[in-house]
């Protein structure tokens, strides 16, 4: 594992290394030692995977109150994966991070709790893997708006009208609502 801080604090990117021959490929996917040098009160409670197609988008989700850690991995397929920071005082409040996680770069995102969390499917389809630092629960669960012009996220879409959202993503709220609403962190 090699684990890199990225630009905004405390979110960070785990690289993981395969190990293969003729037979196929291994790979460690987490080791609670080198990942307690990062972060410390770590305890995942639930697992969850989800399936999507091309052009699907999910997110900006987050829990207020029980706000979920999240290491995120694709195992199969192409995101265009994101955080935003929601820490209203930290110094990268608003500010997001994005990355490509697929299949073949092996790449796991650690998006800790305080943070709102989605993706943009970029390949033919997605099958993501999550663990949680915090149970699921509906009453906490929020969403920021994906196309928010504050937070401003740059996402790799270049046909707009083909984006795929849920009714609850396309209902979701701007950074400022959800200021107004005092559901941040």
């Amino acid at each position: 594992m090699n684990i890199i801080q990225t630009p905004i604090k405390d979110l960070l990117i785990i690289e993981n290394k395969k190990f293969g021959d003729d037979r196929g490929w291994f790979a460690e996917t987490f080791r609670l030692n080198e990942f307690q040098q990062y972060q410390s009160n770590l305890n995942f409670v639930q697992c969850n995977e989800s399936f999507s197609s091309k052009n699907i988008l999910r997110g900006i989700h987050f829990q207020n109150p029980n706000s979920q850690g999240k290491l995120v991995k694709v195992v199969r397929g192409e995101v265009f994966d994101v955080a935003v920071d929601l820490r209203v005082n930290s110094q990268t409040f608003g500010k997001w991070f994005g990355i490509t996680l697929s299949q073949d770069n092996n790449t796991q995102l650690w998006v800790p709790p305080g943070f709102g969390h989605g993706f943009y499917v970029t390949g033919e389809c997605a099958h993501f893997i999550y663990s949680c630092t915090d149970y699921y629960n509906k009453n906490a669960e929020h969403c920021l708006k994906f196309d928010d012009a504050k937070v401003n996220i740059q996402w790799p879409i270049t046909d707009y009208s083909k984006v795929i959202l849920s009714e609850k993503d396309a209902k979701g709220l701007s950074l400022d609502e959800l200021l107004d609403k005092k559901v941040l962190f």
